[in-house]
């Protein structure tokens, strides 16, 4: 200890319990630098596909490319609206978000179709998962590119889960309560950190959101609503739009992801279009006057007695019953047990045994009902 002065041994002193408790030696003392490698995640443990698999079981990688696949909305996430849009921001509360735009980012990992809850790298090629499950350490593909030919990296990332974290859709500042921060170690890998006793999907759902250009949003506020079309990185780009009519992407030919496993053989359309109308009657005469090619049908009562026009007696329009085994929702009445007439189970019992739902699926719905 000769030489050095008390003051000096108090600052090298400092310096190693600084050291001690950096970002990279906590990540140390959570396990993840012991922690493998892995190509995909699971909100269970288990993968289905090896780290050396070649595309999904469920796609055909033989599929030709080309052609316009046009529909209207039948599914919507945040602000978005079936009947209307009049923005481009689809991950903010503000405006009505155009249907599809999510096709046009690419995301950490997707997830696998015929798997429940597991993802596999596109951005990321790997993530190392600390031994707690409260780190998650992405390493991301250098050959991950935005449209304009820029490169993402995990700052875009870091960046992106902590705007929408921040500034996002409520039902996305929802989601990703429980996690904690997202940081970049440097341009390829990102280290996201979750709170403890957060619910097992958080990181999947993390992983699954869109990364944006971090470049792009520092010239622009990320919430606001608007007609500019973002910076994206996915298998489309935004193409010709008519607010409140219709909205096209494109496909992205020379899409830097196009050859990796998640990607083999999809994203087939050179054009994916959405038509949007103000009023459920009108889309579907829309459909049988040939303004759109695919629709899904939600009402048993159309379903069953308006899909009788020419192009379906000629055979120029296929009608198809598709098996869903997956878990459906159900519809019904749900009675708050928290009133005093309903706190009696038999009283409830009562009401279930009258309603007749024989009667009112044969009569009313066509028989398209299965009883819960």
């Amino acid at each position: 200890m000769s030489g050095l002065s008390r003051r000096r041994v108090l600052v090298l002193g400092g310096s190693a319990m600084a050291a001690a408790w950096s970002p990279l030696s906590a990540m140390a003392q959570s396990g993840i630098e012991a922690a493998p490698d892995s190509h995909g995640m699971s909100a269970f443990g288990d993968l289905k596909y090896p780290a050396d698999f070649k595309n999904f079981d469920y796609v055909d990688v033989g599929a030709p490319k080309g052609g316009v696949f046009s529909t209207v909305p039948s599914s919507r996430a945040y602000n978005q609206s079936f009947f209307t849009f009049n923005s481009l921001n689809s991950f903010i509360l503000k405006g009505d978000g155009a249907i599809g735009m999510d096709q046009t980012f690419a995301a950490l990992m997707v997830r696998a179709s015929d798997e429940p809850d597991a993802m596999y790298g596109l951005v990321a090629r790997s993530v190392r998962i600390s031994p707690d499950k409260l780190t998650y350490r992405f390493t991301l593909r250098p050959e991950a590119r935005f449209h304009d030919g820029s490169k993402i990296t995990a700052k875009d990332a870091a960046f992106s889960l902590t705007i929408l974290k921040e500034k996002g859709h409520p039902i996305i500042q929802q989601q990703l309560r429980d996690m904690i921060k997202a940081e970049a170690g440097d341009d390829a890998t990102l280290t996201v950190t979750f709170a403890a006793k957060r619910g097992r999907d958080v990181p999947l759902y993390a992983a699954g959101l869109p990364i944006f250009s971090k470049a792009y949003y520092d010239k622009k506020p990320f919430d606001e609503s608007s007609l500019d079309i973002p910076l994206g990185s996915g298998p489309y780009k935004v193409g010709r739009f008519e607010v409140g009519r219709y909205i096209e992407y494109e496909r992205v030919k020379d899409w830097w992801a196009k050859d990796l496993p998640v990607s083999r053989g999809a994203f087939n359309f050179d054009a994916v279009r959405y038509e949007f109308y103000r009023d459920r009657d009108v889309a579907f005469e829309g459909f049988t006057g040939r303004n759109y090619l695919y629709r899904e049908e939600f009402t048993a009562r159309i379903w069953n007695t308006r899909y009788d026009f020419p192009a379906i007696k000629d055979g120029r329009v296929k009608q198809e019953l598709l098996p869903d085994d997956t878990p459906s929702g159900a519809q019904g009445w749900f009675l708050n047990t928290r009133r005093a007439q309903f706190k009696d189970p038999r009283v409830r019992e009562a009401m279930i045994q009258a309603f007749d739902f024989e009667w009112t699926n044969k009569t009313i719905m066509y028989g398209a009902y299965a009883r819960t």
